[in-house]
């Protein structure tokens, strides 16, 4: 397990990789498990993303990330043009950091979040745990492609393995972005932001799982119609057509589920029949 690969090895992990994953498109994204040896692609992602961010170095992610390596799935986006990583998430089963960290933050005991969720009936929980695109995707609408890549990814994965409830911790940006393309989370037993591993303005996050697929194919059919003029007469159709073209990829899967792969998970998991 590392969060610091070396350029050599991370070169060499993603060139055999996309040797093993053909598609003709630029981005391919692989939904892998713990032990493949590609996860170590994805974590060195997180950290250098994490770092950059919010001053979270190797050190800091293998004392808040190593208890839940067992119970961690990963889904990592490759740059054909450049052969090395473009994005990486993660998802922990069970709820993992954010059940474990969430009470003591906003101030609301473990079993009252259950129960003000639902999450009391058995269904499986997954925690989508972190985020990361590199800086160097994040000023053109490559960046856009890439966090598509991941939403639907774990879209993907949560359907083939049955998730009920999603949790989440979201700095402002991510919440932002989600928010825009119409994943409609609620705060945590009505939690308030709060300071969170350098990030001033964390979000504790609730959704049940097949809503975020729903939510967004509703905000893209809301797009599609004319648009009204803001209060000062202004539109924005530009902005308006991307963001209702990638609320519409990630909910149905269009354009991206091709060029979405899941090598090893039939060793950690059990698809629902």
């Amino acid at each position: 397990m590392s969060y610091a690969l070396d350029d050599a090895t991370l070169g060499d992990l993603c060139a055999q990789a996309l040797s093993a994953h053909q598609s003709e498109n630029r981005f391919v994204t692989l939904a892998l498990a713990t032990h493949d040896p590609l996860a170590d692609v994805a974590r060195t992602v997180e950290r250098m993303v994490f770092e950059e961010s919010f001053g979270l170095d190797e050190a800091v992610m293998l004392a808040e990330y190593t208890p839940y390596e067992e119970q961690s799935y990963f889904f990592l986006v490759l740059d054909r043009e450049t052969g090395l990583p473009a994005g990486a998430a993660r998802a922990i089963e069970g709820g993992g950091k954010t059940l474990d960290d969430a009470p003591a933050l906003i101030g609301v005991e473990l079993s009252e979040i259950v129960e003000a969720h639902g999450m009391h009936d058995g269904g499986k929980i997954w925690d989508y745990a972190t985020l990361a695109v590199l800086p160097r995707y994040r000023s053109d609408r490559n960046g856009l492609t890439v966090s598509s890549m991941l939403y639907r990814s774990f879209i993907n994965a949560g359907h083939r393995w049955g998730v009920r409830h999603v949790v989440c911790m979201l700095d402002s940006a991510a919440f932002r972005n989600l928010d825009m393309l119409g994943v409609r989370f609620v705060a945590m037993a009505g939690s308030a932001p709060f300071d969170y591993l350098g990030s001033p303005a964390n979000r504790a996050l609730y959704i049940p799982f097949e809503e975020i697929a729903r939510s967004m194919g509703d905000m893209a059919e809301l797009l599609s119609q004319p648009e009204e003029p803001d209060a000062n007469g202004r539109r924005r159709p530009g902005a308006r057509r991307v963001t209702q073209r990638l609320a519409a990829q990630v909910s149905s899967g269009d354009g991206l589920d091709p060029h979405i792969d899941m090598p090893g998970f039939e060793r950690r998991l059990r698809p629902r029949s």
